[in-house]
């Protein structure tokens, strides 16, 4: 392929020249770059032409895709609510049950031909009688509000706008609802559209321009996420600046006219609301316990020596925590998998429920008053199991079951721990058939992530199944970054620790061939958005080590990711190029600046999408045009560029099966 130009930008970062010869390719609509962008997709469409399984996989891959997929319920007035999926639907459809008659609410399937607009959201009035819902189109992670009767099965006029990762909190006289929003297009400079987040009232059966401004902050960076508290006495603010673990805490009396009492406002640890029995108001904090603890503070008595401990810190990370029958359920990661136990509302231990299936918890749903609460449990070989648990009976039974069509019995997932550069012990998940010889010679994805707090626990993913079959092996690494081990463990992975994530998928991979799972020529990486970031890396450190990379929506250029959509959310994560201490250790590793000249990189597939708004293309489209320029001419680089899709935000089943049948026909070709 022809590079069509380079222009000569050169910009001077604290004394460093640093040169930009692809800018270009960040704005899509001029000449060159559409020109480029047409090229590439013709490589790309050349390349998967001549793959053989392909009709093979695509079949094989509908057939395992096609089973029932079952979401946690929720009870409002005696009726359950929930998410199912037929098997291969795009979208998953929204029932209501009552007694034993189930019915359609929502089917997101009908909002689209092509199944790329999805649901992302929904929140049912307290009364029973309304649902509002988001819906979000070709993946963007900008989102529509729409309310729905649930009777009778229609919509109403109300339409909410420029929202965007916002909750639905209903007043408790079901009126309407809080939520947030940025500010309509054309009313700010185009660069602030993700700033300017501010609360507002919908009342049900008028226009958006009439909401009532609740809540809005001079920091325009700051983002709101409304709720309303269990007992319906408080509107309360969780207030994020960007993707930091840390977070703020507002709140009010609803019936109050004065203004939120800003509660906690330090920013200096993670507060998760649990519940609260008036003034007393009791949160999961990492603050001084870096694997969680559970405090209570009294709202009209809040300084900090007289807050309460009342569940300390365990040895394993409290996770999720919900008050439900009067107790504190909490889900606790153990090595990266979820263990639930029960305390009293004292603090004081009461059981652990015993749980049939060890892996994931994917959702957990109950209320404070109410003795039953809902759960759903996923692994590696199992989608979620929801389980429904009675706190009289002390019951626990399967509300839902998905059966497959391949029998998992014959694989087994085994947890490993291995050493990273810096003597580390880090967790890793491997998936193969129980009776695969460790010869070296099988094929392997590794998969990570490690960053922002994320933990990769057990997930079920039936495109996995397919690579199973074939004879491969899928590991998973719980590389520092993530939460597996608490605030210590995602710190380890931050800022100017980020090589040390690095280090660890590095590590892990010397790990699968030293103990003959793999050779060098056989084990693929793959990893998405920071784990995009993670596997160019990996790659450009170590070009020796990998046979293959799948590369997908990645952050590659760190001196200007944050420049783009709301890539200012992530400096408290990654750092900014603005900053001269921060710029040499971003420069350092940035994927987009480290690539050798004449280099032998493994064969890549970097695969993006045209409506991501999270990550732009540009990342990508800019990695495949210096590699195509710098690498040996023997490096096999394909860019994929998906249309109507965006970060993977409610992508169709369609899409889904598609990108993974091309992910296996590279991995035919490349891996040797």
């Amino acid at each position: 392929m022809t590079v069509i130009y380079k222009s000569n930008i050169v910009e001077d970062f604290h004394g460093t020249k640093v040169a930009d010869p692809y800018r270009w390719l960040e704005d899509p609509n001029c000449e060159e770059a559409k020109q480029w962008t047409q090229e590439i997709k013709e490589k790309c469409d050349a390349y998967f032409q001549d793959t053989i399984s392909r009709e093979e996989d695509k079949a094989r891959l509908t057939e395992l895709w096609n089973y029932p997929k079952y979401f946690v319920p929720k009870r409002v007035k005696n009726r359950l609510f929930y998410l199912k999926n037929d098997g291969l639907q795009n979208q998953a459809v929204l029932y209501k049950k009552e007694g034993e008659k189930e019915s359609i609410l929502i089917d997101p399937n009908l909002l689209s031909d092509d199944g790329t607009v999805a649901m992302t959201n929904y929140s049912i009035s307290g009364d029973g009688r309304y649902i509002a819902y988001s819906t979000s189109i070709h993946g963007s992670d900008w989102q529509e509000i729409f309310v729905r009767d649930i009777d009778s099965g229609k919509d109403l006029d109300d339409l909410i706008k420029w929202a965007r990762f916002t909750p639905i909190a209903w007043a408790p006289d079901h009126s309407g609802f809080f939520y947030s929003r940025f500010p309509e297009p054309g009313t700010v400079n185009e660069e602030d559209q993700g700033n300017f987040n501010k609360v507002y009232f919908h009342k049900l059966g008028t226009s958006q321009d009439q909401d009532q401004l609740i809540y809005e902050h001079p920091n325009k960076e700051l983002m709101f996420a409304p709720f309303i508290t269990h007992d319906d006495q408080y509107i309360c603010l969780v207030v994020r600046h960007g993707t930091a673990a840390q977070n703020r805490f507002y709140l009010k009396k609803l019936d109050s006219a004065g203004e939120f009492i800003h509660l906690l406002d330090e920013q200096d640890g993670e507060y998760t609301y649990i519940h609260n029995k008036g003034s007393l108001f009791y949160f999961k904090t990492n603050l001084h316990a870096p694997r969680g603890r559970i405090i209570a503070v009294d709202i009209e008595n809040p300084s900090r020596d007289h807050w309460k401990e009342i569940v300390c810190e365990q040895e394993d990370t409290m996770h999720a925590i919900e008050f439900i029958n009067g107790q504190f359920v909490i889900a606790f990661l153990h090595d990266a998998h979820h263990q639930i136990h029960l305390y009293k509302e004292d603090g004081s231990h009461h059981k652990e429920i015993i749980i049939p299936l060890m892996g994931s918890m994917t959702e957990l749903y109950g209320k404070h008053n109410e003795t039953e609460m809902f759960f759903g449990m996923t692994s590696f070989l199992s989608p979620t199991v929801v389980y429904q648990y009675d706190f009289i009976t002390d019951k626990l039974q399967v509300f839902a079951q998905s059966e497959l069509k391949v029998d998992t019995s014959q694989f087994a997932t085994e947890q490993v721990f291995y050493s990273s550069k810096d003597g580390t012990k880090v967790p890793m998940f491997v998936t193969k058939k129980k009776d695969l010889p460790l010869n070296g010679e099988n094929p392997v994805i590794l998969y990570g992530y490690g960053g922002f707090n994320v933990s990769l626990t057990p997930s079920f993913n039936p495109a996995i199944l397919r690579w199973l079959e074939k004879g491969g092996i899928y590991a998973v690494a719980n590389l520092r970054g993530g939460s597996e081990y608490g605030e210590e463990w995602h710190t380890a992975g931050m800022l100017e620790n980020k090589q040390n994530v690095f280090d660890d998928f590095i590590s892990a991979g010397e790990f699968l061939i030293e103990n003959n799972y793999t050779n060098k020529n056989k084990l693929s990486i793959m990893g998405g958005s920071n784990g995009g970031l993670l596997v160019a890396a990996c790659m450009v450190q170590r070009p020796d080590l990998f046979g293959a990379v799948i590369c997908r929506v990645p952050v590659i250029d760190m001196l200007r990711y944050h420049k783009f959509t709301i890539g200012r959310f992530w400096i408290s994560e990654y750092g900014c190029a603005e900053n001269a201490e921060q710029f040499q250790f971003l420069y350092k590793y940035s994927p987009l600046h480290n690539i050798k000249e004449g280099e032998k990189y493994p064969p890549v597939l970097i695969a993006t999408a045209e409506s991501d708004d999270r990550v732009v293309p540009a990342h990508a489209k800019k990695f495949a045009a210096t590699l195509l320029e710098k690498a040996h001419k023997d490096t096999t680089i394909i860019l994929r560029l998906e249309a109507k899709a965006g970060h993977g935000l409610g992508k169709p089943t369609s899409k889904l099966i598609e990108e993974w049948v091309d992910f296996y026909a590279f991995l035919e070709k490349e891996l040797i």
